[in-house]
Order: C-alpha cells, then sequence, then structure tokens
C-alpha cells in the first residue's frame, strides 16, 4: 500500500502532463489522485505507519498516548490529518479565490486598460524590453499567472505574426516567473511558504529581488541580440467596447492594487492568516463597486457586479491545487516524503543542490506539489539551530533559494509553470518549438540567477 499511494501519484502526474493528447482536464486527474491517495492510505494504514516513517503518526501517539490499535490509526487519519491538513490547503484556496477575483473585477472595469494604452513603440527590441519589465514588476503585485494573461492578450494587440508574437510570449513567461519568485503573492510557491511561516515579506523581497532580476535580464540580453526591425501591428484591430470612463477604470486599478498590496501589512499588523486579508479587501472592493457603478444600465452593471463577475473566475485551477495538495499531504501524513528527504540529505547534502534539483524537476512536474513536498519533508528549525539545521529556520537559505528555484525553474520547458501553461493555451504555443528556442534562455536565466543567490551568500 505504501508504494500504491507513490504509484497513483506518478500515475496520476502523467495524465496531468498527457492533458492534451489525452483530452482530460487535468483537474479531474488532480481531484481523483488527490482522493485515492487518502483511500490507499487509509485501507493499508495499520501496515503504512508501522514502517516507522510518518513524524505526524509518532507526533499523535506522543499527544494521544490512551488511543491504540486500529482505533488509534483510524482517529488519527480521519479525524486528525486530514481535519489538520484541510485548514492549511484551505487557507491557500480562499487565499487564490480572492485574489482571483480582484484581479477579474479589475479586468472586468477594464482597470488594465489604463496600463495597455500608454505602449505605443514598434521597435522590437524597445518593446521586449518594456514588455519584459512590465511583467517583472506587474507579477509581483499580482500573480505571475494572472500577469501572463494580461500580457498576452496585450501582445495581440501589438504584434500580428505569430512567430515574433511567441517570442514575446515566452519571454513573458520567463519574467512573469521571475517577477513572481520575489514577491510573497507574486506565485503560489511564494504563498505558501508565506503562509506556512517559513519566508516572511520584507525578507523575501530583499533576498530573491536581485536573483530573480538576474534570471529575467540575462535572456533578454541574449534575446536583444537576436530581434531585430518593427512589429507589424495587427491591421483590423477591434476596439473594445468600453463600459467604464477613464477615471473610473484608474480607480479601480489602484483600488485592486491597494487591496493587493495591503495583504502583507494586514498579516504583519494583525498576525492573521494573509487568507483574510484578502477576503477583506475584496469585501471592501465589492461594496464600493457595487455604490459607484449602481447607476449604469442593467447591461453594464450586470457585468460589471462582483456577483457576476465571480462567474468567470478560473473556479478549474483552484480545484485543481486542491486536488494536487491533498494527495501531496497524504504522502506526507504516510511518510513517503520523509523517505525521499533523507534519500536527498544523503546523496546531496547541500541546501542549493536540493533547491536547484527542485527546480529543474519543476519545469517537468507542477511546482506547487514539489514545494508542497519540500515543506513536509524538511520541517523548519528553532532560530537557535546551528550548522546544517541553521538552513532550515524561516527566512533561511533552504526556503528563500526554494522560493527562487521552483519560481523560476518551470520557465524551462513551456508545461512547467501555470503561466507556461497559460500562454501556451491562448497563442498555441508549440512545445517543440519552446523547446528548441527558448528553453536555452530559460536555462542560462535561471543558472544566473542561482550564481547571484550563492554570491550572495
Amino acid at each position: 500500500m505504501f508504494l500504491m499511494m507513490s504509484l497513483i501519484f506518478v500515475l496520476g502526474y502523467v495524465f496531468i502532463a498527457m492533458e492534451h493528447p489525452l483530452k482530460i482536464d487535468k483537474t479531474a486527474s488532480a481531484l481523483i489522485i488527490g482522493v485515492l491517495c487518502w483511500v490507499v492510505y487509509m485501507l493499508g494504514a495499520e501496515q503504512i505507519l508501522s514502517l516507522g516513517y510518518s513524524s505526524s503518526w509518532r507526533q499523535f501517539l506522543s499527544l494521544y498516548p490512551n488511543l491504540h490499535g486500529s482505533e488509534a490509526v483510524h482517529t488519527f487519519i480521519a479525524d486528525y490529518e486530514i481535519t489538520r491538513h484541510l485548514g492549511d490547503i484551505s487557507e491557500i484556496l480562499f487565499f487564490l479565490l480572492g485574489a482571483m477575483t480582484i484581479v477579474e473585477v479589475i479586468d472586468q472595469h477594464q482597470g488594465f486598460k489604463v496600463i495597455t494604452d500608454k505602449i505605443e513603440t514598434t521597435n522590437k527590441v524597445k518593446l521586449l524590453w518594456l514588455v519584459g519589465f512590465l511583467t517583472f514588476f506587474l507579477s509581483a503585485l499580482l500573480d505571475n499567472l494572472t500577469t501572463t494573461i494580461v500580457m498576452v492578450a496585450l501582445l495581440r494587440k501589438l504584434i500580428n505574426h505569430k512567430q515574433t508574437r511567441w517570442i514575446f510570449a515566452s519571454m513573458v513567461v520567463l519574467t512573469a516567473n521571475a517577477g513572481g519568485a520575489w514577491s510573497p503573492i507574486g506565485d503560489v510557491t511564494t504563498i505558501m511558504l508565506w503562509i506556512g511561516g517559513q519566508i516572511t515579506s520584507l525578507k523575501i523581497i530583499e533576498g530573491v529581488f536581485l536573483p530573480s532580476l538576474a534570471c529575467a535580464i540575462v535572456p533578454l540580453v541574449i534575446l536583444s541580440f537576436f530581434v531585430k526591425g518593427k512589429v507589424v501591428r495587427p491591421k483590423n484591430a477591434a476596439s473594445d467596447k468600453e463600459f467604464s470612463t477613464p477615471t473610473e477604470r484608474i480607480g479601480i486599478l489602484v483600488l485592486g492594487g491597494f487591496g493587493l498590496l495591503s495583504v502583507p501589512v494586514f498579516k504583519a499588523v494583525t498576525h492573521l492568516p494573509p487568507y483574510l486579508g484578502m477576503l477583506l479587501s475584496l469585501g471592501l472592493i465589492w461594496i464600493i463597486s457595487d455604490i459607484v457603478f449602481r447607476n449604469k444600465p442593467d447591461e453594464i452593471k450586470y457585468k460589471l457586479k462582483v456577483s457576476a463577475v465571480l462567474q468567470r473566475v478560473d473556479v478549474p485551477t483552484v480545484l485543481f491545487f486542491l486536488g494536487i495538495l491533498s494527495a501531496v499531504t497524504a504522502l506526507q501524513s504516510a511518510g513517503q516524503l520523509n523517505l525521499l528527504a533523507h534519500y536527498l540529505d544523503d546523496k546531496l547534502h547541500n541546501v542549493y543542490l536540493i533547491d536547484m534539483a527542485i527546480g529543474v524537476l519543476s519545469s517537468v512536474i507542477d511546482n506547487v506539489p514539489l514545494v508542497a513536498g519540500a515543506m513536509g519533508m524538511y520541517p523548519m528549525t528553532d532560530a537557535s539551530a546551528v550548522g546544517y539545521l541553521a538552513n532550515f529556520v524561516q527566512d533561511g537559505t533552504f526556503w528563500e533559494f526554494l522560493a527562487y528555484t521552483s519560481g523560476t525553474g518551470g520557465s524551462i520547458l513551456i508545461i512547467g509553470s501555470a503561466a507556461g501553461i497559460a500562454a501556451m493555451g491562448m497563442e498555441k504555443i508549440e512545445f517543440l518549438w519552446y523547446l528548441k528556442h527558448i528553453s536555452w534562455l530559460a536555462l542560462v536565466g535561471y543558472l544566473s540567477g542561482c550564481l547571484v543567490y550563492f554570491l550572495m551568500h
């Protein structure tokens, strides 16, 4: 049963990776492996826990010494572990749901039009750097997935030639992932580490900004020698119907941006989980939006109401994370991840090599379960820890470097990150084309950032 859980997890990932050829949505596969891992765990619990790899089981027995046998096993899994992990997963899911809704509200109110209307240059090199830097900093404010969607939509209005647009869209993926790595709200993995307490807001910015900047700049510099001339804009680009005034668009953009940026402040002041700050921001934006647009015509008002916007939020993505994180927590509880941690320590025993290996793996396997696995494999140590264990304290080298490698390593392959998958779906970018033209750039950028971080420490 212990091996069967791992087998289910691996086969589930094959189905997720083969989503397009099999024409089976990855969310369905994620939900199934999330449930099946717990089912197999429960059915073979006594045999699995008897192997001694589960640190959670040892902790449970120390807390409840009066429970024994099958009663203890079933109480541990059904009432203790699932409930505990569901609380951690829910914090992430509600945070994502709140953030995605706020971004969608800004988009529906055409708030991003304030930014996109300012881009006028047609010079390829200038446009490349403008788009790259805008993506880099915007993804830190929003998140890399949302920023990619916005920027790829923008590129459709700026570039007519498909191959040229693929190059720019690919660089959006690279810079969005790099920009999201140094912000506590820029990537799902940094959100997970931030909510989990492994990193803090100011320290992650201070420690990872320069490596992330190198990861973005080096590919841009190299590509600048290959792209020449000017872009050709679409001739018959239809102008979007405007539902709001320029003042309203600026107002909703500022309000939404302030709401997102206030979440780290909320956590620092109240010491409450960040998802509560995100939901507070969403509630305030909801009220203000309803008040400001209540006199609009019914057709426009219905489109702009937050209750209508919620129907456009990418719920399958939220459910995908639910399934993946459920599967990972099952492996964490049963002890597979603990076993993997010991293996990596025995073979590498170097936090830099371990994190770099996780980063490269994230180009093949989604970085969310990898980071969730690392969080389960390597518990945080006390601030007084010394030697090798000092790398695992809050804001320690392992966690900071993990935020960088897991956030940027996925750029090496188009399917290695949520941003890459979004760009691939929107622009129909071919896997082999990306592998031939962009992967080496992403790898050079990734290693450049690793080198910068290593030199800093």
